[in-house]
C-alpha cells in the first residue's frame, strides 16, 4: 500500500487512485465479513470491540497508514528536490546538475 500511496503521489490523475481503492478492496472486505459474521455472534460480550479492533488494526494500520505514508513522504521529495533545485538555478544563473 505504501507503493501505491508513492505512485498516486508521482502519478496523479484518476488511475491512481482508482488502482489505489480497488486493490485493497478484497482482502478487507473478505476480513471484515468475517469478522462480521455470523449475526448471532453480536450479542457475545466484547464482538463490538473485536469489530473496532479489526477496523483500526487491519483497515487503519494496513492499507490506510502505510498509502498516507508513502505518499507524503513521495510528495515531501519532489517538494524538496524541486525547492532545490530552484535554488541552485537562482544562484549559479544556470540550471542545477541533477
Amino acid at each position: 500500500m505504501a507503493g501505491m500511496g508513492v505512485w498516486c503521489a508521482l502519478r496523479p490523475g484518476r488511475w491512481p487512485r482508482l488502482w489505489s481503492v480497488l486493490l485493497p478492496l478484497l482482502p478487507v472486505a473478505v476480513s471484515a465479513t468475517l469478522v462480521t459474521l455470523p449475526t448471532d455472534s453480536w450479542g457475545r460480550p466484547g464482538h463490538t470491540r473485536d469489530v473496532v479492533h479489526h477496523l483500526l488494526g487491519y483497515v487503519g494500520g494496513l492499507t490506510v497508514l502505510p498509502w498516507l505514508l508513502g505518499h507524503g513522504i513521495a510528495r515531501l521529495t519532489r517538494a524538496l528536490r524541486a525547492r532545490r533545485d530552484r535554488a541552485g538555478s537562482d544562484r549559479t544563473g544556470a540550471p542545477a546538475m541533477p
